[in-house]
């Protein structure tokens, strides 16, 4: 014969993980804490922060193109076979069909910098760099602060 099935209590509730009462989780942060901002979007924003701050200077570099690459690539000349360092940034430059074009390396200036102070220095310098690199002028000229900081 069959088995007799259990009847089913008017208060039960499907079962879920919350087992304890005390609703579902949350998110760890609110966001509009810092902790809520991965940190590819904190480095972006400090990218974005030094173009501004050049931009104020240099209205020409409305016209260029400013990206965040995890890791250079060697695969299209990024990393060239023979070289020890790991470059921070890059340039490429337009042509008809697209804009000049600064990169700068995510993964590279992090491990190279230790707090935020020092990362939002060093991805200012790397910007500084390849405008400069762009533009044809030192650095001291695009940036009269840079490498004093």
């Amino acid at each position: 014969m069959d088995s007799p099935v259990p009847p089913r209590r008017a208060d039960a509730r499907p079962r879920r993980r919350d087992r304890h009462g005390r609703g579902m989780r949350g998110p760890i942060a609110p966001p509009q804490v810092p902790l809520a901002i991965s940190r590819a979007e904190a480095f972006d924003d400090l990218v974005r922060d030094s173009v501004t701050r050049l931009e104020r200077h240099w209205p020409q570099l409305a016209a260029v193109e400013f990206a965040v690459q995890e890791v250079p690539r060697s695969d299209n000349g990024e990393v060239r076979e023979g070289d020890d360092a790991v470059p921070l940034g890059r340039v490429t430059e337009g042509g008809a069909e697209h804009p000049d074009r600064v990169i700068v390396f995510r993964r590279p200036v992090e491990i190279r910098s230790r707090s935020r102070d020092e990362r939002a220095l060093l991805v200012h310098e790397v910007v500084v760099e390849q405008v400069a690199e762009l533009l044809g002028l030192a650095p001291e000229s695009v940036d009269p602060r840079y490498g004093q900081d």
